[in-house]
């Protein structure tokens, strides 16, 4: 019996191809895989990018089928992109046999609950976090409305009527826990949060600087980050460290970095802000002695694992982050690889940078980082976990 695997996101998307493909490439030897994914108009465009990752897609022994993401007007365009995907779905469980739909989010959640009623197929719903609770947190709904009960409706159907589920963190099953709903009837849960390559992201020696403290920042400083939280820390980072650097990748949001820098008086000087392909990340984070990012500490967030986490600690490099999100912060205490602050007060950050500096000055730190990774987010041990379930949900479906 094969796989039916939809994604709302694209797999041109960075997004899809280190968090689906990157698990679909290691399932596919033991397990038929159909994904359908939906692309947007802008990466489909790029046939180049196209042609490869179909060509990588198709070497790995997976069968695509790629669909059109539809963007405006929101509501009315999903809803047609839902109506594709049970479509396809019910087309491809048909002609394949598929009788696992796992569904990664909300939207492909939905498409899946039709697919398990119609077709009696077996639902995984890999949720990803509390979607319409970020909705809420993110400013985009209020919470007294009517899009957000629609969706927290929809929610409680999927985990009432999901087969398993997957968290990406430990705080979050806790909180579905208290649920009214699921008092008594709460699925089993696997918790696989974003796990990284550690074949890729590990330390790399002779990088670092030895003139100079190097912090280092990776990612969107926008939306749930704090970049103007880092940018005060950085300004304490120079009151202790007067010759530290800061060095800075993200993609596309270098005027709000530089503003937060500006309003924080960090000069210029000691800023190196970059683009960088992914393939240059592991070589560009083995310049840094640490890293910092801070992301809003709101509820939604409980079910947060940020990417970057076991990116940087497989690279051997220590965190200044806070506490409010997911298991991060009971990661980096409980396995002394890096600061969780609980405030943004000048107090906590200065108190958060000694803190952090006293840690990278400790025998060992990498090591321990590496070993955390390894403990934590391992591709190898999440691609082991996807597998147990999908074993799981075969013997539900043979008996």
């Amino acid at each position: 019996m094969g796989v039916l695997y939809i994604s709302y996101d694209g797999m041109l998307e960075p997004l899809g191809q280190s968090q689906v493909l990157t698990y679909l490439e290691r399932l596919a030897p033991d397990w038929r895989i159909h994904l359908v994914s939906f692309e947007k108009a802008e990466d489909w465009a790029d046939l180049p990018r196209r042609q490869a990752l179909r060509k990588r897609i198709a070497q790995a022994g997976i069968t695509w089928h790629p669909r059109r993401y539809h963007k405006r007007p929101s509501t009315v365009v999903t809803a047609w992109d839902v109506i594709v995907g049970v479509v396809t779905g019910l087309w491809l469980a048909w002609r394949h046999r598929l009788r696992i739909v796992h569904a990664r989010s909300y939207v492909a959640a939905l498409m899946a609950l039709v697919l398990k009623r119609l077709a009696g197929m077996r639902f995984l719903f890999d949720m990803r976090g509390f979607w319409a609770d970020e909705r809420v947190d993110g400013g985009l709904w209020p919470r007294d409305g009517r899009m957000y009960r629609i969706a927290k409706g929809f929610e409680r159907r999927f985990l009432l009527s999901a087969d398993h589920v997957v968290s990406l963190t430990h705080a979050a099953v806790v909180e579905m826990q208290r649920f009214d709903y699921l008092q008594g009837g709460m699925p089993p849960v696997t918790v696989i949060p974003t796990c990284a390559d550690l074949e890729r992201f590990m330390p790399i020696e002779g990088r670092r600087d030895p003139r100079a403290f190097t912090l280092g920042y990776v990612g969107s400083a926008g939306t749930w980050y704090l970049f103007d939280a880092v940018a005060r820390a950085m300004r304490l980072l120079l009151d202790l460290r007067p010759e530290a650097r800061l060095l800075v990748v993200n993609r596309g949001e270098h005027e709000h970095i530089r503003a937060c820098l500006r309003t924080a008086a960090i000069p210029d000087s000691c800023v190196e802000l970059r683009r960088a392909d992914p393939a240059e990340m592991p070589e560009l984070m083995a310049r840094m002695d640490a890293a910092v990012f801070f992301i809003k500490p709101v509820f939604s967030k409980q079910a947060s694992a940020p990417t970057k986490l076991g990116e940087l600690l497989g690279c051997g490099i220590p965190v200044l982050a806070n506490t409010g999100v997911g298991d991060m912060a009971t990661i980096l205490v409980e396995d002394t690889v890096g600061i969780a602050v609980s405030g943004f007060d000048a107090d906590s950050l200065r108190q958060g940078m000694r803190d952090l500096l006293a840690l990278v000055a400790q025998p060992g730190i990498r090591e321990r980082c590496v070993a955390s990774a390894r403990r934590h987010f391992s591709l190898k041990e999440g691609v082991a976990r996807y597998s147990a379930i999908y074993e799981r949900l075969v013997s539900g479906c043979a008996s």
